[in-house]
């Protein structure tokens, strides 16, 4: 029987977890990301995660056929590598990531990709019907997709294709990005930026809420949990859904998914809020064939089984690439 493993960093916790040629898990370990003093602390904190998800399924980690790695980005896949990682700290400036694990498991097989890339990697293996051509679009801290069109998974020559946060959408930048830039997606439609762009419009426009719009801890959660109850919380929810829908149909315009797989807490935690009036609204936007748009199967593993299926099908999800 063939093991292979996936590893998913992310800034709070590293993930690893081992199977078998069909997918199933056979062991996992979880852990908290080193915060430092350099990226090799990270790196060894990665390894370490591995090495103890091989214990807990009872493998040598040499006996791993391939390893996929879903990870907070920006990447460099010429080295192998996170680079200057954006929600760690600032001493943190390259985390080695390929290399050390193909001298741990003895293997080239180990393929690096951003977070929402081995998220489309997993939803497409796991999938019933092996879809060529789908996404995955996370709503969560941020906003981001992994693409597959004609079963080649798009990674970016520098592996950072699928930003699709930082889409514009807004020409007149009413709200300003975390990355510094004007009017894109992720301004208005993030776990991040929703409480933000509630107070821009609380300011700007004359409403009366039950919601302490200014409070510090004020978030999108107070949003969702006051709908239908609070006129502001509607309001806000409603232009939210309207920049979302005009994510969703570049989108589709772009890469005409069959699927597009859809996670992170936002959208998980408020699936009739956020992923219905979308569904309901495409039509008018859209002229090409629409997508179904249906929330992750994987749940919170997307990019953890992601980076396993990655392992396994030689960065693809192609089930047919998984080896004899």
């Amino acid at each position: 029987m063939g093991t292979y493993a996936g590893v998913d960093l992310g800034a709070t916790n590293v993930r690893a977890i081992v199977g078998d040629e069909t997918g199933a898990e056979l062991g996992s370990h979880k852990q908290r990301t080193p915060q430092g003093p350099t990226g090799v602390t990270v790196t060894e904190g990665v390894l370490e995660t591995l090495r103890l998800a091989c214990d807990d399924a009872g493998v040598d980690p040499t006996d791993l056929r391939g390893v996929g790695i879903g990870s907070i980005g920006p990447l460099n896949l010429s080295e192998g590598i996170v680079e200057n990682p954006s929600n760690l700290p600032d001493s943190i400036d390259r985390i080695p990531l390929v290399g050390p694990i193909r001298n741990l498991v003895e293997t080239d097989n180990v393929h690096l990709h951003n977070d929402t890339v081995a998220g489309v990697i997993g939803e497409r293996f796991y999938s019933e019907r092996n879809p060529t051509s789908m996404i995955y679009l996370t709503i969560s801290t941020g906003i981001g997709a992994g693409v597959c069109v004609d079963g080649n998974v798009l990674s970016g020559w520098d592996g950072n294709a699928g930003e699709v946060g930082h889409i514009t959408l807004d020409p007149d930048g009413f709200m300003e990005c975390g990355c510094g830039k004007p009017g894109h997606w992720e301004a208005y439609a993030s776990g991040q930026n929703i409480p933000r762009y509630a107070r821009r419009l609380y300011e700007t426009e004359d409403w009366e809420t039950e919601m302490d719009v200014l409070d510090d801890d004020f978030s999108a959660i107070d949003i969702y949990e006051h709908a239908g109850e609070d006129a502001f919380a509607d309001h806000v929810i409603e232009r939210v859904t309207d920049w979302n829908v005009q994510g969703f149909a570049n989108l589709i315009h772009s890469y005409a998914p069959l699927v597009i797989y859809v996670g992170g807490s936002v959208a998980l935690n408020n699936e009739e809020l956020v992923l219905d009036p979308i569904r309901e609204r495409l039509e008018d936007h859209v002229f090409i064939n629409i997508p179904d748009i249906t929330l992750t199967n994987l749940g919170d593993d997307v990019v953890l089984k992601g980076a396993l299926a990655s392992g396994l099908t030689q960065g693809t999800g192609d089930r047919s690439r998984v080896p004899e």
